[in-house]
């Protein structure tokens, strides 16, 4: 069963439920705290994201290490824009220079990090985007020591690192790195650096598996596309025991 701190003795929507009273969590309140549940509702309903997984494998496969997965950073504040004038603007935490997470992104994030921990998926690497809002993202999911790189990019900001094709072989070449034996490696970044590198896109907190392979065209295969509803359920169809 996920468990969440603070809560006990139910299952994860009965958590989730309890969680919509007029307390703060973790610093949220309930507003907020509404928002998230209303956005993980159709968590108790939907299926897996793709009827051809198989979602006990997929988490046989991540515990066992050797898979990189990148995420999308979680959700943001979308009435705020990024103001880039120079290199290193990117790292401000002002929302008044720089698109940050909403408090729904930050209760998903660490619900996300909670759901993993609760599957025993081993962490080795953690990097992220410079980006606040990436980084921020890394580190309220728990997995470890966040080490914040240009490797990782927004495209927006290219012409930064060298340009278009530069910033897509650095994230590339992480993507196609195995990571420590018996580890998983993760990547905090954007949408759009996500969709170049791997032909793959997800909405924010979304994740993209892969698992390094020197024979591929790419260096690397694709696994599977992980949402934020998917990570909670499979804590709750496979946590340990």
């Amino acid at each position: 069963m996920l468990e969440i701190p603070g809560f006990s003795g139910g299952r994860l929507g009965d958590i989730l439920i309890s969680m919509a009273n007029s307390r703060p969590f973790w610093g949220l309140r309930a507003a907020p705290v509404l928002l998230l549940l209303l956005f993980l509702a159709p968590l108790f309903a939907r299926p897996a994201l793709s009827a051809e997984r198989d979602d006990a494998a997929l988490v046989a496969a991540l515990r066992a290490g050797g898979h990189v997965l990148y995420f999308r950073h979680s959700a943001t504040d979308w009435t705020q824009n990024d103001q880039v004038q120079q290199a290193g603007d990117w790292q401000s935490c002002d929302g008044a220079k720089m698109r940050q997470l909403s408090d729904a992104g930050r209760m998903t994030a660490q619900l996300i990090g909670l759901a993993l921990r609760t599957l025993a998926i081993p962490v080795g690497e953690v990097l992220s985007s410079e980006y606040c809002r990436a980084a921020e993202t890394a580190r309220l999911m728990g997995l470890g020591d966040v080490r914040t790189t240009t490797e990782i990019m927004n495209l927006r900001s290219q012409d930064f690192v060298g340009g278009h094709d530069a910033a897509v072989k650095n994230a590339r070449t992480l993507l196609a790195r195995p990571p420590a034996p018996a580890t998983n490696r993760i990547m905090v970044g954007h949408g759009n650096l996500m969709r170049a590198a791997t032909g793959q896109y997800t909405d924010e907190a979304g994740a993209v598996v892969v698992r390094p392979d020197p024979g591929s065209d790419l260096g690397f295969v694709f696994v599977a596309q992980v949402t934020p509803q998917d990570w909670l359920r499979l804590a709750e169809e496979f946590a340990l025991r």
